[in-house]
């Protein structure tokens, strides 16, 4: 388990997003961890892991502080709501299974935001930071249900808000899109620790073996995401989101691997023909050397 929170760490670092939407599936898949407990350990050790990236953000100024603002009057007591609407469900295997599929289609989502994440980032590219005017209302609201999702299946605190973010300020650079996130999902994954852990979901051990790994992979991550293909990592990414929603849907084995199969496919085409457009274009905008007369 802290081998598999060191690789989540590393790829949050790495992106600012995929914590709960691959950790979660990991303890559920590999580790046999009921998903209600899965849940609630994940959360834990989220909120210990968020604020490294969310310092790193706030020091570079990429936070829009008046959207966290909002983003967190909806999202944090929402997150406790989630975690309530969660314990009357009860914990009998429908339920159980209920939460896996509730698990999958936010791991869809997730998928989706990663999509959305790098085409806002080839769009807006890396400029100067676009002045935007914050609408109180929707982006509350926004909160409210990325809270209740997180809450309820701890995915969301990273890509499904940012799907949303993405739809109704698409001039926010990528980067300050992450960034604002980040800081606001910290009281937000606090809240629906809390909430876990005052109905007794909380297992400490598991958090604890998480936390262990995934705070100095965050930290590892970090350091070398200015190093390291974006697009390569974000590629992986939506691969493992997509195989791991898939398998909490129950499909058998080998339509998760023809699908993963093809979505790697595709990320290979798109990613070499990314390549040989950029060193086409490099080599068009190259003056021509003019012969040199002796």
């Amino acid at each position: 388990m802290a081998l598999a929170g060191l690789g989540v760490g590393i790829i949050v670092g790495l992106t600012g997003m995929g914590g709960g939407a691959l950790m979660t599936p990991i303890l559920v898949l590999l580790f046999h961890v009921n998903p209600v407990a899965a849940i609630s350990s994940d959360l834990a050790a989220s909120a210990v892991m968020k604020p490294f990236g969310g310092a790193v953000h706030a020091r570079r100024g990429t936070v829009n502080w008046r959207l966290v603002g909002w983003l967190c009057a909806g999202s944090v007591p929402s997150a406790f709501l989630g975690v309530l609407l969660l314990r009357l469900l009860g914990d009998d295997e429908n339920v159980q299974h209920i939460v896996k599929l509730s698990l999958g289609a936010a791991l869809l989502l997730a998928a989706g935001g990663m999509i959305l994440k790098a085409w806002a980032a080839r769009r807006n590219g890396d400029g100067p930071p676009a002045e935007i005017t914050v609408k109180p209302v929707p982006t509350l609201l926004i909160g409210v249900m990325g809270g209740l999702v997180v809450g309820l299946t701890s995915v969301g605190s990273g890509s499904l808000i940012i799907v949303a973010l993405l739809a109704l300020y698409p001039r926010l650079r990528a980067n300050d899109l992450v960034g604002t996130d980040l800081v606001q999902a910290v009281p937000l994954v606090t809240a629906a620790a809390l909430g876990h852990a005052f109905f007794g979901d909380l297992h400490l051990d598991i958090a604890g073996a998480v936390m262990l790994g995934s705070i100095p992979g965050v930290l590892i991550g970090s350091r070398i995401s200015s190093r390291a293909p974006g697009g390569l990592v974000r590629s992986a990414l939506i691969i493992v989101l997509l195989a791991s929603s898939l398998k909490l849907f129950d499909l058998p084995t080998q339509v998760v691997g023809a699908v993963t199969g093809a979505a790697a496919m595709v990320a290979i085409v798109l990613g070499v023909t990314g390549r040989l457009r950029q060193r086409s274009d490099k080599n068009a905008e190259e003056p021509l050397r003019e012969p040199v007369s002796v």
